[in-house]
């Protein structure tokens, strides 16, 4: 049994969700984000709780109960809070600035690095050495932090580049003379 899937995914106030076949769609003061369910579990909403049972017992019914379970979860949570990552930038001459809706890093690179985000993500610098990044869509939200880190990777000796706020850089001892 799986103890995920059990639990039934609550729909805080001002949350609403529609379900039309295997497909749920969750409203929220954030916006309206959607998942398809496969075939293997049932999805229903009553009284503003959406709970997900599987049909059958095999090995993939149960696998789909937990990870829809969970998915249902993630688009209630991004309509209604959000999701956030924060990185640190360490290094000296290392900086971000916004310019518009694009994110500059200045990585000591031949080159400055401007970029993009895609639609439905906020990237915010509010100093030289922070950035933010929020949305809706957690997936969306992670692949964006990652490609911003992406740039400049924490190395272990000094601890410059790009780091999540709570991610620890074990650090190395560097050479002896």
């Amino acid at each position: 049994m799986s103890r995920i899937g059990k639990k039934p995914v609550n729909l805080p106030s001002g949350v609403s969700a529609t379900v039309s076949g295997q497909s749920i769609e969750v409203k929220g003061p954030k916006g309206t984000r959607s998942f398809k369910a496969t075939d293997d579990v049932t999805l229903t909403v009553e009284d503003n709780v959406v709970k997900i049972t599987p049909r059958g017992t095999s090995k993939r019914a149960r696998q789909q109960w937990g990870m829809s379970r969970t998915m249902v979860a993630n688009l209630v949570t991004g309509v209604s809070e959000g999701f956030k990552k924060e990185l640190e930038i360490n290094g000296v001459g290392y900086r971000a600035q916004m310019q518009g809706n694009t994110l500059r890093l200045n990585l000591g690179l031949s080159h400055d690095v401007d970029y993009l985000p895609p639609e439905g993500v906020t990237v915010t610098a509010p100093k030289q050495t922070e950035i933010i990044v929020e949305g809706i869509d957690e997936q969306l939200v992670g692949q964006v932090a990652a490609n911003i880190r992406a740039w400049r990777k924490p190395e272990p000796y000094k601890g410059k580049g790009i780091k999540y706020k709570d991610e620890y850089i074990f650090r190395k001892e560097g050479k002896k003379k």
